[in-house]
């Protein structure tokens, strides 16, 4: 999956980017305060966004 394409999966769901890391951008759910990792690759690997999803607690792309 396209790293694009997961960040808008994740904004529709109501999460936004919390901080930039140096590999990585911070996610986090406001609704539960729940925060992830997105890696800084333009493809990323469809189990890690549906690991990402789930420690964010939204459905799966």
């Amino acid at each position: 999956m396209k790293r694009y394409a997961l960040i808008q999966h994740l904004q529709e769901y109501g999460c936004y980017l919390l901080r930039e890391g140096a590999n990585h951008a911070i996610y986090i759910n406001p609704a539960n305060n729940k925060q992830s990792a997105v890696g800084r690759h333009t493809e990323l690997d469809n189990i890690l966004c549906k690991k990402i999803c789930k420690q964010l607690e939204i459905p799966a792309p």
